[in-house]
């Protein structure tokens, strides 16, 4: 059994959600495909303000839900579904879902990417209650208090002196005994006063009371001792990993994962196939960036439908 579709988007952050409402708008009655998380990164985003239009904050899967509601006002189908395979060799395109096959003229791809964790159970328990993985989103909340980030390259270094706007103190926490950042950023890191590095030392545990983050333990990477820092705020900087596993081998991505567009559209290597979002934007990775280009990608997809027509 299958079901065929004019166009298919994979992803229901706010690049999927926004290039479902466009193409509804379209007539192209697309299927989103929602995934194992529906709303993506923003669903685990307490507070967001930087969002235009919401002057008070909103919160995230607030803001997911009402994206959701305006692309279905306009005729998106959802599938609570996961994306376990492609076909993209040969149109219509084949997805399947487990044992679920859609085919699909066009393909929108908004996969997103995940931040990468430590992988101790205390970073989850505290998530959205001092822990972040996003200095741009949530370092306002900080003002006046210490906080720690952990990593050592380019976005670690650019977080931790982002964060010296709101914060008193920003503690550099890396493995090593120097950073894989480029010289420039290092160079604003060291001449911050509110920047502190601590060195050979990972984070074990995330302390807190229940409510909110108190504090880090560290374990020296040379010696294994251990010792506690105080601090109400962990922001972990280790970078992000494109959800693109599953177009391994059917579409063009650079040597992380993401997917590669041909600029300045949001076409990927095979036609027919467009990507919007953070699976093909290691720079920005803003919720408005990702709405923007699901906007274009949904225009692509439309126009491109048009050109082989299929209206």
């Amino acid at each position: 059994m299958s079901q065929h579709e004019k166009l298919v988007i994979v992803g229901s952050g706010p690049a999927g959600y926004t290039a479902a409402l466009y193409a509804s708008r379209a007539n192209l009655a697309p299927l989103l495909l929602e995934g194992m998380q529906p709303g993506g990164q923003l669903t685990i985003t307490t507070d967001v303000e930087n969002y235009p239009g919401f002057p008070e904050g909103v919160m995230g899967p607030e803001l997911m839900e009402k994206f959701k509601a305006q692309a279905e006002r306009f005729g998106t189908k959802f599938a609570a579904a996961e994306l376990t395979r492609v076909d993209f060799s040969k149109r219509p395109f084949q997805l399947w879902c487990e044992d679920t096959l859609y085919t699909a003229d066009a393909v929108i791809v908004a996969t997103g990417a995940s931040a990468k964790w430590l992988g101790i159970p205390s970073e989850k328990s505290y998530m959205g209650k001092g822990v972040s993985a996003c200095a741009t989103c949530d370092g306002f909340f900080f003002r006046g208090v210490e906080v720690a980030v952990v990593g050592g390259g380019d976005t670690a270094v650019e977080e931790a002196t982002f964060l010296t706007k709101y914060a008193n103190k920003v503690y550099l926490v890396h493995r090593r005994g120097e950073l894989r950042a480029s010289k420039v950023m290092q160079e604003r890191a060291r001449a911050n006063p509110k920047v502190e590095f601590v060195w050979n030392a990972v984070v074990v545990e995330v302390l807190g009371d229940g409510k909110a983050v108190t504090g880090l333990r560290l374990e020296s990477t040379k010696d294994g001792t251990k010792r506690i820092l105080p601090v109400q705020g962990f922001f972990l900087a280790i970078g992000h990993e494109p959800n693109t596993r599953v177009f391994k081998g059917s579409l063009a991505m650079n040597e992380v994962g993401y997917l590669k567009v041909q600029s300045p559209t949001t076409r990927t290597s095979v036609e027919g196939v467009f990507a919007a979002g953070d699976v093909a934007d290691p720079t920005y990775r803003q919720a408005v960036t990702a709405a923007g280009s699901g906007c274009a990608a949904a225009i692509d997809a439309e126009r491109w439908l048009g050109e082989h027509g299929v209206h």
